[in-house]
């Protein structure tokens, strides 16, 4: 039989198959990046590590050959090539240092760690064994956020001097409101999406932080609602609302905006403009259907070609640590209640007191 070249790039990729492990199916993202897994050619999900069974039976049951493992060093043993972490935020750390020095390539869920130290850490862990570690920001991949990148890299609307952000949804509830597990509310896990975009997009570090957070929407233990302010070495500064203040009544599970201003012009971004308006009498509310561009895919298609050709992923272990550190920062200046400012590695500097 002879093949085509098409043929023969698809015949490459079925005999060198990635073989991913997943550790933890606690974040709900996990469902998502399975299912792409699945679908992408030359990729096998071979095992999934779960310390609750009964949270991954119904993915179990779809596919007999992946195996179950209770303890997640089992399958950091069991072959896999790379692994994708979706556990409680305060695993993050632990697991991905275990996954480095098995020799795994790692694809981890947003935030990276609750702090610098933890984080640089697990970049070094990663360095020091050779192995891609990748920070799970999918919205990087949406054609609105694309595009503006491009045009502001092109000089379109001049240097950029302020960003008005959002990242506001529903309350995730579970471990997402136990600070032992996630170590922070909407603050954390907003900020860090917007914070990666902006990061990418602007491309100067951040020198100043300033936040307020609180709990407003709900009877839970961490703050709902949060207001970050930016300063970056550049001289632009951003304001991002973070929060979990989206209704049940809501068409959509939230919102990533942003107001992008320069000195020759204005970009509006509405990271999830690829929908149609659904009115349903059944459900008595208008939803927001979705049509466009998967991020899920997009994301994990990342990871597997940078695994498959040896080059260093598009979203790094670094990327995740930066996010991460402005959140930090911003529990830190709503402890002093007074903006904090950072050095070079992301660290709060000593108060100004």
């Amino acid at each position: 039989m002879k093949l085509d070249r098409k043929g023969r790039d698809v015949l490459t990729e079925l005999t060198n198959v990635v073989k991913i492990g997943m550790i933890s199916f606690a974040h709900g993202h996990a469902a998502g990046f399975y299912y792409q897994l699945r679908r992408l050619p030359g990729v096998k999900v071979t095992g999934i590590a779960d310390e609750n069974r009964a949270r991954v039976e119904p993915y179990l049951q779809q596919d007999a050959e992946i195996r179950y493992f209770a303890d997640y060093r089992e399958l950091l043993s069991s072959g896999c090539d790379a692994v994708v972490i979706c556990s409680e935020n305060v695993h993050h750390a632990e697991l991905t240092i275990s996954a480095a020095e098995a020799g795994k390539h790692v694809l981890c869920e947003k935030p990276l760690g609750l702090n610098v130290e933890e984080m640089e850490q697990m970049v070094a862990a990663c360095e020091k064994n050779g192995v891609r570690l990748m920070t799970a920001f999918p919205c990087r991949f949406l054609p609105a956020v694309v595009q503006a990148k491009a045009a502001i890299d092109r000089g379109e609307i001049g240097e950029v001097v302020a960003v008005k952000g959002s990242n506001r949804g529903t309350m995730p509830g579970g471990w997402f409101i136990d600070p032992e597990l996630s170590g922070g509310g909407a603050l954390l896990d907003h900020s860090v999406h917007v914070m990666d975009l902006l990061n990418w997009m602007l491309n100067s570090p951040v020198t100043e932080v300033y936040a307020e957070a609180a709990t407003l929407f709900h009877e839970i233990p961490v703050d709902d609602a949060g207001i970050l302010h930016v300063k970056f070495a550049s001289g632009a500064f951003a304001s991002i609302d973070t929060s979990w203040s989206r209704t049940k009544s809501f068409p959509y599970w939230g919102d990533v905006t942003l107001e992008i201003v320069g000195t020759n012009g204005l970009l509006s971004v509405d990271a999830f403009g690829q929908k149609s308006e659904v009115y349903s009498d059944e459900r008595m509310k208008v939803q927001w259907s979705h049509w466009g561009d998967d991020m899920n895919r997009s994301l994990v298609q990342a990871f597997i070609d940078a695994i498959r050709s040896n080059r260093e992923v598009p979203i790094t272990g670094m990327d995740g640590l930066r996010s991460a550190a402005v959140a930090a920062a911003a529990y830190e200046s709503v402890r002093r209640g007074e903006p904090v400012t950072l050095d070079e590695s992301g660290r709060v500097k000593l108060s100004r007191k």
